[in-house]
Formats: structure tokens, sequence, C-alpha cells
């Protein structure tokens, strides 16, 4: 096997990639099409560049970065012999946000790239701010209706199941996710029940109030108007359901044949639909809120997203109908669904209501903090604290599962305190591990047993040499905006009324970055003794630290959990 070194000269391997990005940030994403384009660059017309993979396991890292299999090699060249100049190829790659190559080689597991990592490590963390925050979509962008179809009508907490607080939480989080984002997001419906209001916030959600947002009467009775005068319409006395008229829906369906496009993915038994008051102000509330988008930005697209629980979705595909027929002329670019899977729990003779299980996880909460701190009630700091807690351990529980897949509870499970790897607890504790290193060096350091901290130009990162140093640039640092951008990819474009999303990957990724974090923490003593030889070393480390906590903190921000100085 031969190890080919990168040389100081070279090309970019595909004009695509080459073209300038708009922060110079090095890219998971950019390297992996590079890469693919060097190999596409050696077939024949037509034929495609074998896949490369990114490497994240801590095995396989210790030898490789970047692997092309020797089953795709085959794929692409037959009898899986790579051609001459391949690998100088690879090492000669020159493009923004491909980081430099250290080394590639073609061995029994395929074609491997390890990057040359202090350098890396430098770009990185000389540039921290750029690679913890957000991406950003350019001015001017998109902007999104996040219509959470549990909350209308609302009638009190004892009207929530478990599946519709699931699609809130989801709906609050991808509020975050966009709102990081730089995009523009209103959020429907208005919550006048200040009860609801209430619990909302203790789980970190703040909700626009009824007073925010209500549509005018006007607009119901412009919507009531057009409704009477919509030939799929009839209308007779009020039902005793409350229903205005009957919406024969297979008939406006019929009639829509030409945007068939516009239609794929609806229910092929829609058909008669009962329109009531509450509905039809469910429509002017979505309405009311697309005219806001139209005004703010006259001529910007803006999306509509329906974050509804599975046994729903059928029903909100007949407002969805329902606002197009009663608003035709001011039709949002797309409406799509994203439709929550059921929340079960786990040997539940009856079901359990949303106050039950809050009730039960703050218990389990507090109980573990008093097992460990003693009790601390009176303590106003440790009360909210507690709260935190709580609010993490249910987010995580929630949003660690594809939105789309059934949750399992196990209100009996232990693991949701900071002893569980997997819970939100254990992710709040190492944010707070990070906020008290840097509080103890600073301590110090005002002690004058530590230096002040040098720019991080100054730092030599040649001394981050441990590996889990480079499992925390390599699958957290350097991917997270990437991880971010893939949550909801915009503008939304799929086909069909479904909306692709991952719901699931921040939590994910804070889960995967808070077991690497621990790992090293627990094995690597950050702030050493006291000795000038020492330093530099530990100033690196301090570095990598900074950017972790910041990775931290950006994340958390989507899920609107704050970070926490002491557990």
């Amino acid at each position: 096997m031969t190890c080919f070194s990168a040389k100081s000269s070279g090309i970019c391997a595909s004009s695509a990639v080459a073209m300038e990005t708009d922060d110079g940030r090095l890219s998971v994403s950019k390297t992996l099409r590079a890469l693919k384009d060097v190999l596409a660059g050696k077939v024949a017309d037509g034929a495609r560049g074998a896949a490369w993979f990114k490497e994240s396991s801590s095995r396989n890292l210790r030898s490789r970065d970047f692997l092309a299999p020797q089953a795709a090699l085959r794929a692409v060249f037959g009898d899986g012999q790579v051609p001459d100049g391949i690998v100088k190829s690879v090492l000669s790659l020159k493009c923004p946000g491909v980081p430099p190559i250290q080394c590639c080689q073609n061995g029994l597991a395929g074609l491997t790239v390890q990057l040359d990592r202090t350098a890396v490590f430098a770009d990185i963390l000389k540039a921290i701010p750029s690679y913890a925050k957000p991406p950003q979509i350019a001015l001017g962008g998109p902007c999104v209706v996040l219509n959470c179809v549990p909350l209308h009508g609302c009638k009190g907490l004892n009207s929530f199941s478990l599946n519709h607080l699931r699609a809130i939480l989801v709906t609050d989080h991808l509020a975050g996710v966009l709102q990081a984002q730089g995009v523009d997001v209103h959020l429907v419906p208005a919550l006048a029940d200040e009860e609801t209001r209430r619990f909302l916030r203790q789980l970190q959600i703040e909700w626009p109030s009824g007073l925010e947002m209500s549509p005018s009467s006007e607009d119901f009775l412009t919507m009531k108007d057009a409704l009477r005068q919509c030939p799929h319409a009839t209308f007779a006395e009020m039902d005793e359901e409350g229903a205005m008229c009957r919406l024969h829906l297979r008939g406006f369906l019929g009639n829509q044949e030409q945007q068939k496009d516009s239609l794929e993915g609806y229910d092929p038994n829609l058909d008669v639909f009962l329109v009531t008051e509450e509905k039809l102000l469910h429509v002017a509330e979505l309405q009311r809120a697309a005219s806001q988008c139209a005004a703010l930005a006259p001529g910007r697209c803006y999306d509509v997203v329906h974050v509804v629980s599975h046994e729903e979705a059928f029903q909100q595909q007949k407002v969805d109908l329902l606002w197009r027929l009663v608003a035709p002329q001011v039709p949002p670019a797309s409406q799509k669904h994203l439709v929550c899977g059921p929340v079960k729990v786990a040997a539940a003779a009856s079901p359990v209501s949303v106050l039950q299980y809050f009730q039960v996880r703050h218990s389990q909460m507090y109980e573990a903090s008093v097992l460990k701190y003693g009790d601390l009630s009176q303590d106003e700091s440790w009360t909210e604290t507690i709260s935190v807690l709580m609010s993490a351990a249910i987010r995580f529980e929630m949003l660690s599962t594809a939105h789309s897949k059934q949750i399992l509870l196990d209100l009996e499970e232990a693991s949701i305190s900071t002893k569980g790897t997997k819970s939100g607890a254990f992710v709040m504790y190492n944010c707070a591990r990070l906020a008290t290193l840097f509080e103890t060096y600073q301590r110090e350091a005002e002690k004058g047993t530590y230096p002040a901290f040098p720019l991080p130009s100054e730092l030599d990162y040649s001394s981050l040499r441990e590996e889990g140093e480079w499992l925390l640039v390599f699958n957290s640092i350097l991917p997270f905006s990437e991880v971010l951008s893939q949550v909801v990819q915009l503008p939304i474009s799929s086909s069909g009324i479904r909306i692709t999303a991952s719901t699931e990957a921040v939590c994910k990724f804070l889960i995967q970055l808070s077991m690497d974090f621990s790992s090293y923490y627990n094995r690597v003593h950050i702030l050493g003794e006291p000795r000038p030889h020492l330093f530099s070393q530990m100033f690196a480390r301090l570095q990598l630290m900074r950017a972790v906590r910041e990775v931290f903190h950006s994340a958390l921000m989507t899920l609107h959990l704050p970070p926490l100085n002491q557990i």
C-alpha cells in the first residue's frame, strides 16, 4: 500500500466546486462533491463518479477521514483498478470549502483520504463564530408560515394528547431552526388560552397570544361570503355538529385535474367536508399570516407548513383545500403537511394525559437532583434549573425520533436524568461542565495561576493530537452548520404535499456531541499544572472547548433551551 502526500500546488477538480462560497468555511458536502468529481473526470462520458463517504467512527478515523469503498470503485472502473493519476489529482485539490489533504492511498478498503489535521484545527479554531453559527439564508429569502394544527380551537390543557404535544414541540423546533437561519417565520394560530400559554412556557415555548395575531371579523366574514358563492358548497340549517355547510371536495378536485402536480399526495378518499365556524376561523388565521408575509416583502414567495398529528392529517387536508376555495386569489407558494407519528406509553392501563406526563417527568428530575445534591427546593435558581432540565428531557424524548415514526415512552425510565447518555439532561449537564471549566480558568487566571488567553492566531494547534480532539472537530464542529441546514430544506420544493424534514437531526447531533465531549473530558485533564511548558497545549485545548461550547449553545438555541452554568 503506497501513501502519497499532498504537494503545495494544485487545481480544483470541478468548476462547480470552485465557485466562491459565501463565508469561506470548510465544508463536508463540498469536500465530498470535489472528491466525487475527481473520479467522475476519469471515467467515460455519462458514467457516474464513485460514492465517497465521510468517516465518523473513532476506529476508522485513526487511519482515514474519507473513503471511496472498493465496491463503489468497481462499479465505476469495472475491475476496481484506480487509474493512474487519481491519487495525485486528489492530493492537488485546492477548492474553496475543501480542507488541505495530507495523504491519499489506494488500499484494501478502497481509496482513502486523510486531511492535514493541524491545518484543519487551525482553520476552524481561529474562526469559531463562522463554524458555530447557523447558515444564513440570503436577504429577501423565503417566508414560512408554520401552522401548528393541534393548537387551533384550543379548549385548554385537558384537550391535549401526547400526540398533540409532539406536534407542538416539532413546530417550535422548526421555528427555532428557521429563525436561527434568518428566515421570517409566522406562527399560527394565535393562542388565547392563558393556561395553555403558561404550560408551554414551562417547556420553554413562547407562543404568540390571541391579541397579537387574531384575524379580524372582516376577514372571517369575507371568507364566509366566498364560501356562500362556492359552487361546491351546500348550505342548510346549522346541524347539531355546528356545520355551516357541506363542501363537496371530490367535485373541486375533479375540476383541478389540470393541476395534478399541486394535488399530488392528497388522499383519494377526500369527499364531504362539514365546514364549521372553527374550521373557517382556522383558514382565516392562515390567510392573515400569509397576508402579513406578502405585505412585508411584496413579490417574495412564502411557504405554509401544516404540522399535524397523524390522526388529524386527513382533516387537515380538507382545511388545506378549503383555503384554496375561499381565497384562490392569494395562494401560497406551497402548502406542505408534516405529519407526526403516534406517541405511545409502554404498559399504560389507560391513556396518559399531557399533564400526567409532565408531572411524572418533573417529579423524576426533581428526585434525581435531590439524591445528588440534597433538597434545594427553596433555592429559586435551582428551581429554574430543574425546570430547564425537565424541559430538555421532554424535548429530547419527543424530538430524537424521526417525526413520522412512532415514539414509545417508558414513564419508569430512569435514563432521563444526567446519568442517561441519551437524555436531554445529559446534554445540559455537559454544557454546564463546559461553563464550569471556563469559570475555573478565569478564576485562576485572575489569581495569576495561569496567564491571559492568547489570540487564536497565536496558538499552536499541532499540540492537538488526542483521538478525542479530532472526533470533536471532525464529527461536530465542522459539520454543524450542515446539520442545521438538513433539518428542513429551503426553499420547500418537495413534490406532493408531504415535506421532507429531519426534525430529529439536532437532538441526535447534541447527544453524540455530548458523548464525545464527555469521553474526552473524563480522560483528558485540560487545566493542567501551572507550568510554562504546558501552557501551549492547555490553551489549544481550551480553544477547542470554546468551539464545543459555542456549538452547544447554537444548537440548544434552536430548541429554545437556555444553556446552564451549573448542575
